[in-house]
């Protein structure tokens, strides 16, 4: 009973991540939208004191910009959204393929390259630039400099 439990919970564990249950109240748990399409009636439309127009007008107006950008939304959301879901879904699928399959591993590759370069490099410095720089420390190790103010 007991593996027959812990094959079912594997079995679960295992599924298959696209089918992953998602959040239909909360589309947008990251904020990645937050200041973006905020954009509502007294954001785009404002009558400054003095100049207002009929109670009936504004109250036709409110509810004509809140319903045509709910309707508008949601038809190109239904016309377009499945289209470019399938454009951007490749899009990434691409980056992800390129950074997997090309960029990593040329990375990878100039970083084993370079520490060959880097280790000669360092024994060319140590063995000819050190002596000059030691011999010219102790060239320079006794001048003194002393300041004086003079009036």
């Amino acid at each position: 009973m007991a593996e027959e439990r812990s094959e079912l919970e594997e079995r679960i564990i295992i599924k298959d991540q696209h089918t992953k249950e998602i959040d239909l109240v909360n589309r947008d748990p990251k904020h990645i939208n937050e200041d973006v399409v905020k954009v509502d009636f007294e954001d785009v439309i404002a009558e400054p004191v003095g100049t207002y127009s009929f109670d009936g007008v504004w109250k036709t107006s409110y509810t004509t910009f809140t319903v045509s950008k709910y309707w508008c939304y949601r038809l190109l959301s239904a016309v377009l959204g499945i289209p470019l879901a399938v454009i951007w879904g490749f899009l990434f699928a691409l980056i992800s393929f390129c950074h997997i399959w090309a960029v990593v591993p040329c990375i990878k590759s100039y970083l084993i390259e370079i520490q060959c370069v880097s280790r000669i490099y360092s024994l060319c410095i140590h063995t000819f630039c050190d002596p000059l720089f030691e011999a010219l420390s102790k060239i320079c190790s006794n001048i003194r400099v002393a300041l004086r103010k003079e009036i």
